[in-house]
């Protein structure tokens, strides 16, 4: 059994359905104190790269792109090793993707979740994060 995964903004208030909240951003988001996101897990290693947030800049226009690229990350070392362990967190029970993204259908947290929310086979292991 698995719990349901879902994105949501660092800004929006905690509630008791969030389960394991893990912030997926490479960078803590501006105005928000630690305390205030506990409790939080933060996996850096899962966020885009810099150089591909940054190519990105949250444009809608350029998120299937961005996409397939995160995809791409997602199978490398050592992102591949920090989905496998939101994969054992979802497995657990709920997990929420936490973002200081404001447009989360087109942010990682969206794409991560749907990676998360398929069920990898042993056979399709390497090549669960494809689309």
């Amino acid at each position: 059994m698995s719990g349901p995964v879902t994105p949501r903004r660092v800004y929006d208030p905690h509630t008791p359905e969030d389960g394991a909240r893990v912030l997926v951003d490479r960078v803590w988001p501006r105005g928000v104190r630690k305390d205030d996101l506990a409790p939080v897990e933060w996996l850096k290693d899962v966020a885009p790269s810099t150089e591909l947030r940054r190519w990105y800049g949250h444009d809608p226009e350029r998120f299937a792109e961005f996409r397939r690229r995160y995809l791409a990350e997602l199978r490398t070392s050592p992102a591949r090793e920090a989905v496998e362990h939101l994969r054992r967190a979802v497995a657990a029970g709920p997990v929420t993707l936490l973002t200081a993204t404001r447009d989360l259908e087109h942010s990682q947290a969206a794409v991560l979740a749907e990676v998360l929310r398929r069920r990898p086979t042993r056979s399709t292991r390497q090549d669960d994060t494809e689309a």
